[in-house]
């Protein structure tokens, strides 16, 4: 009798099996990034692979776009269930009248992106000031970070549409070749881990690197509430032999009204999970642990299973 009750709840657990994974299905979600060769598609790519290292079952869909803005125009008319958006229109999008209105919220950070110039080692270009009449590739027409090249460029007492020659891309990957074949003078862009960054700092020759003059911090940083001081030490960029004092803004995974609440949980607890999977195949991906969103945005921004992790995880009371 023992035996035939063994057999059959043996065989009643093999029926059990295939019933409990059609009762969890895979879950899907569409995250849009932004042009090749710019930050956030390397991003979105090296999150992609870490969540499926983490959770199999939850798949990241990459869908290219134009950036920041269309990204924003992405999620509120629904195309899209996630976005990365940089800091300047992230906290335009999400000001309390205007989160409440549109229903977005943040999920996640990305990084806090430190903002710099690069030109080639030998440039006569030093800093901000010998960017006057110099053509300055500032990135994509939609990008976020374009939004912050022309903030620290104003803010350092240059009027970006006059007293330089701006170039704006179809595709971030452009810039970097562009100052390789003279093109371009100098080129903008963000985050230790941007491609553009180290395309110039590989080349033959090498690459400079510079933020802002220390002068000009406290009126870049007037002008958005977005932005904050970052520091880059030595050495984080192949060739830069001192920090370099800059400032940066945090860009976020922001969601649309209405995307599923169980499958926003199941990415907020797999990026946590796979954090040091991230921060191998991105420089910056540390950046990413959910814990990071307490200091960056209001809590009232945030998406309900995101507050409710970071409760749950002592890092939000």
């Amino acid at each position: 009798m023992r035996r035939r009750t063994l057999v059959l709840g043996a065989a009643l657990a093999a029926l059990a099996r295939p019933a409990r994974a059609q009762a969890d299905p895979e879950t899907r979600l569409v995250l849009a990034t932004a042009t090749p060769g710019g930050s956030f598609p390397a991003f979105g790519q090296a999150l992609a692979e870490a969540v499926r290292e983490t959770d199999p079952g939850l798949v990241l869909t990459l869908r290219p776009s134009k950036g920041s803005q269309e990204n924003l125009g992405l999620l509120r008319a629904g195309s899209v269930d996630l976005a990365l958006v940089q800091g300047e229109y992230a906290y335009d999008a999400l000001g309390v009248e205007k989160g409440s209105e549109t229903g977005l919220s943040v999920v996640a950070p990305v990084s806090a992106s430190p903002g710099l110039f690069v030109v080639r080692a030998d440039s006569p270009i030093r800093g901000v000031a010998d960017l006057r009449g110099r053509r300055v590739a500032l990135g994509t027409h939609a990008s976020g970070l374009t939004v912050m090249g022309r903030s620290v460029l104003r803010g350092s007492g240059i009027d970006p549409e006059r007293a330089i020659t701006p170039i704006l891309l179809d595709r971030a990957g452009d810039g970097a070749a562009m100052v390789l074949d003279g093109r371009a003078d100098a080129l903008w862009g963000a985050g230790t881990g941007w491609p553009g960054f180290r395309v110039l700092a590989d080349a033959p020759g090498g690459a400079r690197f510079f933020g802002p003059a220390p002068e000009a911090m406290e009126p870049i940083l007037a002008l958005h509430p977005s932005l904050r001081r970052v520091s880059v030490p030595a050495g984080v960029l192949r060739g830069q032999g001192t920090s370099v004092e800059t400032v940066g803004s945090w860009s976020f995974v922001l969601a649309r009204a209405g995307v599923e609440a169980g499958a926003v949980a199941r990415l907020v607890r797999a990026m946590d999970r796979g954090n040091a999977a991230l921060a191998r195949a991105y420089p910056a991906g540390a950046d990413a642990a959910p814990r990071n969103l307490v200091a960056a945005v209001p809590a009232a921004w945030l998406h309900p299973e995101s507050a409710a992790y970071l409760r749950e995880t002592g890092a939000l009371r």
